[in-house]
């Protein structure tokens, strides 16, 4: 069993910045990788970003590649999703979630069918 907790979420203008963490705990395996999705309101859950367990791999959709930073931090468990210059189509709920195996393809990479374990979700919301 995997637990996965996100935090970090909150208001924030555009153009300003925000980051996610993820907690992920419980049976891990090296084999893992972790993933971000965010779902706005009347609208399927989108791939945002994904890396793997020790880093390396980052993988991005092209609406937040160049904006969006996936981390690791190496002495924990904890994921992070740094967001800048976020515009109000950012505004989403963001989940966490966990892979556990290899993808090789992007279109795998990025299906929410891949993911085993998700997390709560956390509130993002981009307004003026």
């Amino acid at each position: 069993q995997v637990d996965v907790v996100e935090s970090g979420g909150g208001l924030v203008r555009p153009g300003g910045s925000l980051r996610l963490a993820c907690e992920v705990s419980g049976r891990l395996y090296d084999r893992y990788y972790v993933g971000w999705f965010r779902q706005a309101p009347g609208e399927e859950r989108q791939f945002v970003s994904s890396i793997k367990w020790y880093g390396g791999e980052e993988t991005y959709s092209a609406p937040v590649k160049g904006r969006f930073t996936i981390s690791r931090d190496k002495m924990t468990t904890t994921f992070y999703l740094s967001m800048n210059i976020l515009q109000t189509q950012d505004t989403a709920v963001y989940y966490c979630a966990v892979r556990d195996r290899y993808c090789p393809s992007y279109e795998c990479a990025s299906s929410t069918s891949q993911f085993v374990y998700w997390g709560r979700g956390t509130q993002v919301t981009v307004t003026s």
